[in-house]
């Protein structure tokens, strides 16, 4: 989720409208993803079956913004400007999925144990999901038969695959969905998804692969809350619902490293969002009263392509990947 998933530029945030901004249901030139939601009747309410998320930002455009927008449903309300502007009906803080909690990692250790209190499970997330995902986009890069069926779980989880590239760690691609995918089939489509669809960006190449780093997000723990203040930076990924100054229903949403990696407190956390859900109106507090958040957690795990051929090395025979190893001076 633009910001959402990976590191960004720092943006300056203020309760005006940024100048030069589009009208309307849009996002704003600076928006740093975008993705289109269906309605959901009874689930989660963030977006139907295939919803795509970029990882970190809002809706479509360029620039170096952060967090990840939806547009808005099909067919899910939100119509004209009669809408009434009134506090969510429902406050109550309610697990919406059954996932187990758990911790955000982004070590890229070659273990997944959870850094919450001793005697709690372990991660769901591995490296070897984030292998996956590199053995995914190197044979479909190299017109290579695609990987074998891996061995890690194929629970359903709502998820996101992040590239970033160069020491610096640049946001290279970012798309998920809230929707739980089968990881076997979710990382195979949003490792192709974010690496060659993420709009931000043109298609990934060859020569980019061995500096490219790549992070696997488990989201869990969906929580609807009252107070729009109800989260901890750091800890939770937050998810919006709101009516803009057109009356129509928007969403965005940030992963739960981003206010930390970007250095924001709760509002400007919030007003970042908002920006990014495309609301162009004056912010004020009687508004974010009126927002819609629910909080999550993930669990992340983070490898470079480095960790990545060091891995296969020592795990091809075992795992059958399908296609040569790449040697690390392959494209150099």
């Amino acid at each position: 989720m633009a910001a959402g998933c990976c590191g960004v530029k720092k943006q300056k945030l203020s309760s005006s409208p940024p100048s030069g901004s589009g009208g309307g249901g849009g996002a704003s030139s600076s928006s740093h993803c975008s993705g289109e939601s269906q309605c959901r009747a009874g689930e989660l309410g963030l977006g139907g079956a295939g919803t795509r998320l970029n990882g970190l930002g809002g809706l479509s455009g360029g620039g170096s913004g952060s967090g990840c927008t939806l547009s808005p449903p099909q067919g899910c309300g939100g119509g004209g400007g009669g809408i009434s502007l009134s506090p969510p009906p429902s406050c109550g803080v309610g697990t919406l999925l059954s996932t187990p909690a758990a911790a955000t990692s982004s070590s890229p250790s070659l273990s997944a144990a959870s850094s919450s209190s001793p005697g709690s499970r372990k991660m769901v997330v591995s490296a070897e999901m984030c292998c996956f995902c590199f053995d995914v986009l190197y044979c479909h890069l190299y017109g290579y038969q695609q990987p074998r069926t891996p061995r890690f779980t194929n629970e359903p989880y709502p998820l996101f695959v992040t590239w970033k590239i160069g020491r610096d760690k640049r946001l290279r691609g970012c798309i998920g969905t809230f929707s739980a995918m089968n990881l076997h089939s979710g990382l195979r489509e949003y490792t192709l998804t974010s690496a060659l669809k993420d709009s931000r960006f043109p298609p990934m190449t060859r020569d980019e692969l061995p500096r490219l780093f790549c992070s696997v997000s488990l989201l869990t723990n969906f929580e609807d809350v009252c107070d729009y203040l109800d989260w901890e930076v750091g800890v939770h990924g937050i998810r919006i619902e709101f009516i803009n100054e057109k009356g129509s229903k928007r969403t965005a949403t940030y992963l739960p490293e981003v206010a930390k990696e970007q250095g924001w407190d709760h509002i400007q956390t919030i007003d970042s969002l908002l920006r990014k859900g495309g609301y162009k109106a004056p912010i004020t507090n009687e508004f974010r009263k009126t927002i819609k958040l629910t909080r999550y957690r993930s669990e992340k795990m983070t490898l470079s392509y480095a960790e990545y051929l060091a891995h296969r090395q020592h795990h091809h025979f075992q795992n059958g990947i399908g296609h040569p190893l790449p040697p690390y001076n392959h494209y150099s």
